[in-house]
């Protein structure tokens, strides 16, 4: 897929597996907005602006992931050549798929991973209750960062989503461009949390989320062979 492609199913991946942060990240922008020394939860103002420096952590820390991973795809690529970038589209597209039927319940293969992940959550939580009640933005920054490790099948599936670009810079691009898609959910979590919820409990919600990310899978599994048929093409031509 081009640059373009990638980073715009990226963000529209994060827009509608945001439906997933309701159950898990929802309960985590109440206890932040709890959180807030009790004349800061006064304010709504005040309130969703240290949501947002929250979020700013969390997709710092998201970006910083995405590079880590994709340093490692590229530096893998130089080694495996054509064959890394088909391999790491194949198996982008695969999380895709499995992240699809996690979202719409279907399959919660991914629970694994997250399960996996609440290991090294252990030892990060402890951090973030020290940074509680939450005074100032720099706090505020400090939890969100923290909260960007949360364990979360659907952060995994996308830093595979970064890892197949086998570039570092587009790496962190494509878990920014995550992290954006997933902003508006949050935000009205911070906002219209009861009207937001039972919106999205509804299954059918879900299940079409979760359909459109399967689609995208099923893209990123098709584009790879494309890839490498036009470019066995261009090397007939040469010849």
């Amino acid at each position: 897929m081009s640059n373009e492609i990638t980073l715009l199913a990226a963000f529209i991946t994060g827009l509608l597996g945001s439906v997933h942060c309701v159950g898990m990240c929802g309960g985590i922008v109440g206890t932040l907005s709890m959180g807030l020394e009790p004349n800061l939860n006064k304010n709504k103002i005040r309130t969703l602006s240290f949501i947002l420096f929250y979020n700013i952590g969390r997709l710092s820390s998201y970006v910083i992931a995405g590079l880590l991973v994709a340093s490692i795809g590229e530096s893998s690529s130089e080694y495996f050549n054509q064959n890394a970038q088909n391999i790491g589209g194949m198996l982008s597209g695969v999380f895709m798929v499995l992240l699809g039927l996690y979202i719409a319940g279907w399959w919660k293969l991914l629970s694994v991973l997250e399960t996996a992940g609440s290991y090294l959550w252990r030892y990060i939580q402890p951090l973030g209750n020290k940074l509680l009640p939450v005074k100032t933005y720099p706090h505020a920054f400090m939890l969100g960062t923290l909260w960007g490790w949360l364990p979360c099948g659907m952060v995994y599936a996308m830093l595979v989503f970064a890892l197949s670009s086998q570039d570092t810079l587009q790496g962190g691009l494509i878990m920014l461009a995550f992290g954006l898609g997933t902003l508006p959910t949050l935000f009205l979590l911070g906002t219209f949390a009861t009207s937001v919820k039972r919106f999205i409990h509804q299954p059918i919600v879900r299940q079409l989320a979760g359909t459109l990310i399967i689609l995208f899978g099923v893209y990123s599994l098709t584009a790879p062979n494309a890839h490498a048929h036009h470019h066995a093409n261009h090397e007939h031509m040469q010849h």
